[in-house]
């Protein structure tokens, strides 16, 4: 017959007898306790692993939102990037210097005097592309300012003031008919 466990740490000297006779009371007394009182015995280990698995769990799932937010932002980067090189417009020869801040910089773009106009009245953006910056149509500036605002650096109709009644300081004073200089 084959021998427990318990056994046979004790034939190879691995356990001594006084140890094993008090855990063997100890589990004992645990199985009376429950079957008397009907009550569940707390085992630490098993509750500190389930809370190892549990921190583990919640770890991968930060982890994998990370990546998931990682991903969504190379997706859009290349998104604006197809945007861009689809739909830039030539700049034609260089003629009229354009200047445009971007952030707090003047920075300057040779263009032809056509495309002088089209940024002037709107139909043509400058947007931020690698090292440079690149001429797209207003309604393609938009869709990218959907998925990224700081890739557009100059729109000719932001740049307009808008009037505000609150500033017009004279609306209440009439301005006579007669009035002869």
């Amino acid at each position: 017959m084959a021998l427990s466990l318990q056994e046979q740490l004790l034939k190879a000297g691995l356990a001594d007898k006084k140890k094993a006779k008090q855990i063997k009371q100890a589990k004992h007394k645990q199985r009376k306790a429950k079957q008397k009182n009907n009550i569940d015995v707390v085992d630490q280990n098993k509750v500190a692993a389930e809370q190892a698995i549990e921190q583990k769990k919640a770890r991968d799932r930060e982890l994998n939102q990370q990546r998931q937010l990682e991903a969504e932002k190379k997706a859009i980067a290349a998104q604006i990037k197809q945007l861009i090189e689809v739909n830039k417009q030539p700049r034609g020869s260089d003629e009229v210097v354009c200047n445009f801040t971007d952030g707090s910089l003047v920075k300057r773009m040779h263009v032809s005097q056509a495309v002088n106009a089209d940024i002037s009245k709107g139909k043509l953006t400058i947007v931020k592309f690698a090292d440079g910056y690149e001429l797209v149509p207003t309604p393609v500036a938009d869709k990218i300012a959907e998925r990224d605002e700081s890739v557009v650096v100059y729109r000719a109709d932001d740049q307009r003031p808008e009037s505000d009644d609150e500033d017009d300081w004279y609306a209440d004073y009439k301005i006579p008919d007669d009035l002869t200089w």
